[in-house]
C-alpha cells in the first residue's frame, strides 16, 4: 500500500482571496515504511509574500521570484502522488482546498477529498481535549522536531510521517525516515521497495532437534496436518 504524506506552505489562508501555494513537500510510504522517495518544490505565487507569512515560512519575494509557477509543476506533482495513493495531511481540509484551487487554475485534474487522511482529526479522536498541533504531537510521541524553527513543507511532511505512524499503532523498532544507506550514491537510484530475501536464512535447528520433531509428528498419526 502506497501513501503520500504531504504538506503545503501558502501566502495566507484563503485561495479565493488570492492566496497561493509557495511550497509543497511530500514523502512516500510503502506498507507504512518510508522509501526515501520524496517530492519537494518551491513555487512562485505570482504575488507578493505578506510579512506575516514571511515570518512563518522564511520565504521572501526575492527567493521565490525565479521559482516555477504552479501551472509548470502541477502535472509533475500529480505524477508523483499517483492516481490512487492516500494523501496523509495534517488539517487536510486546508491543504486540499489550496491544492484543488491551484490544480483548477492550471486546468489539471482535481483531487477527490476522500483521498485525504486527516491526522488532525485522528489526533482529536484519540486525544480529545488535548492539543493536536504537529508540535504538540511531537512532544506526546517524543519525536525530535528541533530542526523545525520555521515551517517548511518537506521537513513538516517528514515529521508528520513519524506522527502518523504513531497514530496508527506505533513505530517499528529502529524506524527512521531515512534509509540506512541513503547517503550511498554509488548504487542504483531506483525507488526502494521491500522485497523477499534473495536466499533463505539457514535453519538454526540441530540434528537432535530435527529428529525429536520427526518422532513427535510420527506419533500424531497419519491425519496430522504436517503429513498432508
Amino acid at each position: 500500500m502506497r501513501e503520500i504524506v504531504l504538506d503545503t506552505e501558502t501566502t495566507g489562508f484563503e485561495p479565493n482571496d488570492g492566496d497561493r501555494i509557495v511550497e509543497i513537500g511530500a514523502v512516500e510510504l510503502y506498507n507504512h515504511m518510508p522509501t526515501g522517495n520524496h517530492y519537494h518544490q518551491y513555487i512562485n505565487p505570482e504575488r507578493s509574500m505578506p510579512n506575516e507569512a514571511f515570518q512563518v515560512h522564511g520565504l521572501g519575494d526575492e527567493f521565490l521570484s525565479d521559482k516555477p509557477k504552479f501551472a509548470q509543476i502541477g502535472q509533475e506533482f500529480l505524477d508523483f502522488i499517483g492516481p490512487d495513493s492516500k494523501l496523509v495531511i495534517h488539517n487536510a481540509k486546508f491543504d486540499m482546498k489550496f491544492l484543488n484551487a491551484e490544480l483548477g487554475w492550471a486546468k489539471l485534474d482535481l483531487l477527490p477529498n476522500d483521498r485525504a487522511v486527516d491526522t488532525l482529526a485522528m489526533a482529536r479522536r484519540m486525544f480529545p481535549g488535548s492539543p493536536a498541533t504537529l508540535d504538540a504531537l511531537c512532544r506526546r510521541f517524543s519525536i525530535n522536531n528541533t530542526a523545525r524553527t520555521l515551517h517548511g513543507a518537506l521537513l513538516d511532511s517528514e515529521i508528520l510521517a513519524e506522527v502518523y505512524l504513531e497514530l496508527i499503532g506505533g513505530r517499528q523498532p529502529g524506524f527512521g525516515l531515512k534509509l540506512v544507506n541513503d547517503t550511498d550514491t554509488s548504487g542504483p537510484t531506483e525507488r526502494w521497495r521491500p522485497r523477499p530475501r534473495p536466499t533463505a536464512l539457514a535453519p538454526k535447528l540441530n540434528d537432535e532437534e530435527i529428529a525429536a520433531h520427526s518422532a513427535f509428528v510420527a506419533a500424531l498419526g497419519d491425519k496430522a496436518i504436517w503429513k498432508r
